[in-house]
């Protein structure tokens, strides 16, 4: 589907994106400094120094426009810190689920939602939000711990069912509130449920690649 009239300003867009990408690196910085082992450690590391990789690219993007980084991250640091809160989980192995499926669905949408971005900058910012993200030691680490312990694995699926709501909402507040030819209702979410169906999948395929059921 043409989802360019859903496509936000684009230095909301960067804005909102940039600081996903931030809270995604303190997450893995918390995963980082709780691991069992070092080996773990060295890994979560490489994987959050991808996030602030991509981090940095948006920031530069923003300062490319002539816009400040700060100002276009600030009006959305309260809801996603409050984002970040929530999902953090009780534990470590919860902590890993969030980062890899809240930041696996969340880097699904900016790509999808990149496609109605300006052509000077959409598709470099689709690209830079689909390089590698260092996601396989969490896949190894929670499929090892899920495999060894039934009950966790019971837990983490629940987990992980609860984290799509979240993830969707913070998805949902990137686009427009309304139609507004049309007001509020149906016409922008018509619009708006193929994307969000294209998410849910790709988080099932996550899910199910760890042996939880979504």
């Amino acid at each position: 589907m043409d989802i360019s009239s859903l496509a936000p300003d684009v230095q909301h867009f960067l804005g909102q994106a940039a600081y996903c990408e931030l809270g995604e690196f303190e997450a893995l910085a918390r995963a980082v400094a709780t691991s069992p082992n070092l080996a773990v450690k060295e890994g979560l590391s490489a994987a959050a120094g991808r996030a602030l990789s991509k981090h940095h690219g948006l920031i530069t993007e923003i300062r490319r426009r002539g816009h400040e980084p700060a100002t276009e991250m600030a009006p959305f640091v309260a809801n996603l810190d409050e984002f970040r809160r929530k999902t953090s989980g009780a534990d470590w192995h919860e902590l890993l689920l969030s980062c890899y499926l809240a930041s696996g669905l969340l880097e699904d949408f900016f790509i999808r939602l990149s496609d109605g971005l300006p052509r000077d900058i959409g598709p470099r910012v689709a690209q830079l939000l689909g390089e590698d993200s260092g996601t396989d030691v969490l896949v190894h680490e929670l499929q090892t711990a899920i495999e060894n312990d039934l009950a966790l694995g019971s837990r983490l699926a629940m987990w992980g069912r609860r984290l799509v709501g979240d993830t969707l909402l913070v998805a949902r507040s990137a686009m427009p509130a309304a139609d507004p030819e049309v007001g509020p209702g149906t016409a922008t979410e018509a619009r708006i449920e193929p994307v969000f169906t294209e998410l849910i999948a790709a988080h099932t395929r996550r899910m199910d690649g760890l042996g939880l059921t979504a």
